[in-house]
């Protein structure tokens, strides 16, 4: 799994239907099942992470693979090797799946030409994609809404450089709907349009009729890059607060990849409220992942079995 891009609705609905199947496993008292025993997923974050990394790392380990876990630090690509050689190096011991994040834009397309057996999924790929963060957020949008098509959903913040944008946006007008995003100038190209977005510079009429919100995060290397003057007035004009929520969208959701900073991105009344849906998703998350895995590992079975099949043990 390399991007949404290129995936159409059905694909999609696939993947998030054996997800929900693999969303029951997480309330067992007994969190486990071998659908993918004797599988090896190799974990290589060369970015930092928290959420993505252990709930793949998670995933894995609730489908009963075994997992290696890789960052930069520890490598040969801090070393100085080129990725293309780690990669193939860690083909040679046979793993079945290569979850990788890293910060360069189309890596995952790259390792694709070299690797002849090993399949790989994008946690990430510079300003490019993040598939998985897209799947869990249209997810948590499904079970809240009950669809994903004929909605409004609108980003908040770190639009520009936000890998995660581009794939929500990328699903979502797969299905027909509607996707805006809000925030400084600086932030919010006009060349988005072209992806069927609306651009906007300000919160009311970006937030009216939403049914969705989701809050980006707004990176600190932004205030040296002078995209903005400082938090405190980014905050000032583009911080999502109830007030806003409750006089334009008033039955909108909140959604946020995270991590977020409280009372700059988001107040604290809508993290905490009945509107926030971010613990949904960090919930979901590995579940969609345990589905990805699940089934690119499936394709290379012989006999291939069904999530069903995979719950029950058989």
């Amino acid at each position: 799994m390399l991007g949404i891009e290129g995936m159409n609705r059905d694909q999609i609905d696939f993947i998030l239907n054996t997800a929900e199947t693999f969303l029951e496993i997480n309330d067992r008292s007994v969190k486990k099942v071998p659908a993918l025993r004797g599988k090896t997923i190799i974990n290589a974050f060369f970015e930092d992470s928290t959420r993505t990394r252990t709930s793949f790392e998670i995933a894995a380990k609730r489908l009963s693979a075994d997992a290696v876990n890789i960052s930069s630090k520890g490598s040969s690509v801090n070393k100085g090797e080129t990725l293309i050689d780690t990669a193939v190096t860690l083909e040679c011991m046979q793993p079945d799946i290569l979850v990788m994040r890293h910060a360069s834009s189309g890596a995952h397309h790259l390792l694709r030409r070299h690797l002849k057996s090993t399949a790989i999924v994008n946690a990430g790929d510079g300003l490019h994609e993040h598939p998985t963060q897209a799947l869990l957020d249209a997810m948590t949008i499904r079970k809240a809404l009950g669809r994903l098509d004929n909605i409004t959903v609108t980003f908040v913040g770190d639009c520009y450089r936000s890998r995660v944008f581009r794939s929500d946006a990328l699903l979502l007008r797969a299905y027909g709907s509607k996707v805006r995003m809000v925030a400084p100038p600086t932030l919010a190209k006009p060349e988005f349009k072209a992806l069927g977005v609306e651009v906007y510079y300000d919160m009311a009429p970006a937030m009216e009729g939403s049914d969705v919100v989701v809050s980006l995060r707004m990176k600190h290397e932004y205030l040296k890059d002078f995209f903005v003057p400082n938090l405190s007035e980014y905050s000032r004009k583009y911080c999502i607060t109830e007030r806003i929520l409750a006089e334009n969208s008033p039955k909108c959701i909140v959604l946020a990849p995270g991590p977020y900073i409280r009372g700059t991105e988001v107040a604290s009344d809508v993290i905490d409220g009945p509107r926030s849906f971010y613990t949904n998703q960090v919930a979901h998350g590995v579940a969609v992942r345990m589905a990805v895995l699940f089934l690119l590992a499936r394709g290379k079975d012989e006999k291939p079995t069904t999530a069903e099949q995979a719950i029950n043990g058989n």
